[in-house]
């Protein structure tokens, strides 16, 4: 574990010399340090961080959940809705179609369909902290769009499990869903009428005792939310979200910063770790072809957010890069279809399409700016006001060659 820390601080600061975002650093430490590449190996079974990668994405989500607002649910419900809609209608039905396309068989579509069309929440949170742009107007709907994900997610994941263990009960798929549903209820209704009784029960002056208040809160409903059917991640956001609009939201955020940074790192370290290099020659061609359909998608489906919100291009460019990476829930599809006995090309797909998109992701959001200049402007650009300012300027280095 210790080893897993340093290899991750020491190429995240190399990375960091040249202009690489940390996310895709972390990831190729672990590929690196991993079973699957000849050399000094760390950790033989990724499964032995398991728990702890658990912890980092829990606490991303949880980080997340505090940045998002009531007010905003509440004002922005609406808009949150549709902006979501589009953008799974666009990448899930493409996904979907994609999949056919492959002629790997039904199964196997139906996986690709939610491998495509759901964005990583914690690359995406990531990304948003490196970038800085927490405060940017264009953070709420890529925050909303992220819920209206997860609760997709929930029901989607519901579904698809007995069709992948080859049950025929349609009464137990809409049992499953409608458990997953009422949790998911349950836990909206805390966050919209309990809000004020939370906050008395973390009106705690002691640092130490919030920090294990609120982390145990976290992790505790997480792990029910798991038990449910829903995600964990998502019960955690659920805990941010209540959290956040308290009278120690504020106390919260700051002490939450180092537990997040330390086992976010861990996470996509062990992501890395399930990645076997070797199998990736065979789902070449797929992959790409995978990677350049989000691409697309992703861009059609960031203007028209921005259309729902009245953004212009820069907006709109940084809704469509910040939600491109894809991470731990086409992870969690690679294992439920490797179990499933389905197509062997199905989980090296999965791993490159994607670790390619964990690198490409956050190296577009810090240059969305480019994308903003070729995209249609509209009325919301207001001669450039939301357009984001250009990359600055580096010295001239063998870094800036190779860029």
């Amino acid at each position: 574990m210790g080893g897993a820390f340093l290899a991750a601080a020491v190429l995240a600061r190399l990375g960091g010399r040249i202009g690489l975002p940390t996310i895709p650093l972390f990831i190729l430490a672990g590929i690196l340090l991993g079973p699957h590449t000849p050399g000094v190996v760390l950790v033989s079974d990724p499964h032995d961080l398991e728990m702890l990668s658990a912890l980092g994405l829990v606490l991303l989500l949880f980080y997340l959940g505090l940045e998002f607002h009531m007010d905003d649910l509440k004002t922005g419900g609406r808009k949150m809705a549709v902006a979501g809609g589009i953008y799974l209608a666009l990448n899930v039905g493409t996904g979907l179609g994609f999949g056919f396309a492959l002629g790997w068989g039904t199964s196997e579509a139906l996986v690709l369909a939610g491998v495509l069309g759901i964005s990583s929440s914690a690359i995406v949170t990531k990304v948003l902290v490196d970038t800085g742009r927490l405060g940017n107007p264009e953070t709420k709907p890529i925050l909303g769009i992220i819920v209206v994900e997860d609760i997709f997610l929930a029901l989607y994941l519901a579904a698809l499990q007995p069709i992948l263990s080859g049950a025929d009960s349609l009464s137990a798929a809409v049992m499953d869903g409608g458990k997953a549903f009422g949790f998911l209820l349950l836990l909206a209704l805390a966050a919209r009428f309990g809000t004020r009784v939370i906050g008395r029960l973390f009106a705690i002056k002691d640092d130490e005792l919030l920090v294990i208040s609120f982390l145990g809160a976290a992790v505790f409903v997480a792990g029910v939310s798991e038990w449910f059917g829903v995600a964990d991640a998502i019960g955690a956001f659920m805990v941010g979200l209540m959290l956040g609009s308290t009278a120690s939201g504020n106390r919260i955020r700051k002490l939450v910063h180092p537990l997040r940074d330390a086992f976010g790192a861990i996470f996509f370290f062990a992501f890395g770790l399930s990645i076997d290099p070797g199998d990736l020659p065979v789902v070449l061609w797929p992959v790409l072809a995978a990677v350049a359909v989000t691409l697309l998608m992703n861009v059609l489906a960031g203007l028209g957010a921005a259309r729902v919100y009245g953004f212009g291009a820069g907006p709109a460019a940084n809704i469509s890069t910040t939600l491109l990476a894809r991470g731990e829930f086409a992870l969690i599809l690679a294992t439920m279809a490797a179990g499933a006995g389905l197509d062997s090309r199905l989980s090296p797909f999965i791993a490159g399409y994607v670790l390619l998109l964990a690198v490409l992701g956050p190296l577009a959001a810090g240059r969305s700016a480019w994308l903003a200049r070729i995209l249609p402007k509209t009325r919301g650009d207001d001669h450039g006001k939301n357009t984001p300012p250009p990359p600055k300027e580096t010295p001239r280095t063998s870094a800036t060659t190779v860029a």
